[in-house]
Parts: C-alpha cells; structure tokens; sequence
C-alpha cells in the first residue's frame, strides 16, 4: 500500500491500531469488579458469592502448631471471603487439608546448627455445592517462607522468626485460595 505522504501512512495505521483496541475493550472484566456479567444478568456478584462461602474448621491434631496454623488459614480466609462483614446464607461449603514442612537451607559449618531455615505449607482444598453435595473445584496449593535462626543465645527469637514464618505461610494459602475461588465464581470452571 502506498501514499504520498508519511504523515498520512502514520495516520492510518494510528487509526486501525485505536479501532482494533476499541473493538477489543470490552473483553475485559476485572476479577474483583464491582460490576460483573453476572450482576447485569440480574445475578449475585463475585463479592456476594465469596461470602457466601462456608469455612470449614480444618482438621487438625488439637494442641498441635498446625492446629494454631490452621486457625490461621481459616480466619484469614474468612475475613477475605466477607471483606470483614457478615456472611451470606451459606451456598458453597469449603474444605481444607494441611500439610507442613520444616527444611534447613544454611547450616553453620563448625556448631552444625542451621542458620537458614524454609517453612512450607501444602493444602488441599474442595469446594463443595450444599445444594447438590457435588465437588465443584478441588485443587492444591503450597507456600514456602524462610526464616533466619540466629546463634544457640538467642533461642526465643528463633521461636518468634518460625512463628512469623507459620503466620506468612497462613497468609499467602489463603489468598491463594481466595483467588482460585473468585476464579472458579467468574469462570465457572
């Protein structure tokens, strides 16, 4: 294709540039939008659907520190879910596994104590639909956080840097979980 001019070749494939950008800007939808597909249908949005999501208490051995962290994930995954609020009669019922794991990353060489240690999580979750009993997303999650251990002097602050691990730990399953959630409540898959 030719023209005369530079400016005006400029000018036009300005033009088609804008006019394919225009005919592909309503394809998009944000995932914590307030205003969705669903809500314009006449539909619950994707706040109300999240709160309508039943925590289970996770089963874990009781007096244990997977018992506090699984505390954790549920309140925090709560308080995701409901944005803080109340929480909407229950449509979905959510169930959690866990799984933790401690592995020494750097060890001093002459007291053979580790310096550098990783936490991790694993999760299985299943959403389940009360109406139906039917499984309607599954899937696994991990988190894993490091943490320094200082010298054999100071062993409560390495108790406190553990405990700070375990609570990043929580924290990122659960939004983790939430985000796999929306996904599922936007998708449907």
């Amino acid at each position: 294709m030719w023209w005369p001019d530079p400016r005006v070749r400029t000018c036009v494939r300005l033009a088609a540039v804008l006019a394919m950008a225009m005919l592909t800007a309503g394809c998009f939808q944000p995932l914590y939008g307030e205003r969705s597909f669903t809500t314009a249908a006449g539909g619950p949005g994707l706040r109300d659907r999240l709160s309508a999501v039943e925590v289970q208490t996770i089963d874990t051995p009781s007096g244990t520190p997977v018992a506090r962290i699984g505390g954790e994930i549920r309140n925090a995954l709560m308080f995701d879910l409901t944005g803080g609020g109340a929480a909407l009669p229950a449509t979905h019922r959510l169930k959690i596994s866990l799984s933790t794991q401690t592995l020494s990353v750097i060890v001093d060489t002459t007291t053979a104590r580790p310096d550098v240690s990783n936490y991790g999580i694993d999760a299985t979750y299943a959403l389940v639909e009360i109406a139906t009993g039917k499984t309607v997303a599954n899937g696994r999650t991990f988190s894993r956080v490091s943490y320094d251990i200082p010298g054999q002097e100071q062993r409560f602050a390495a108790a406190r840097g553990l405990r700070d691990a375990e609570n990043r730990a929580a924290k990122v399953i659960a939004e983790q979980i939430k985000s796999r959630l929306a996904s599922y409540f936007v998708t449907g898959s």
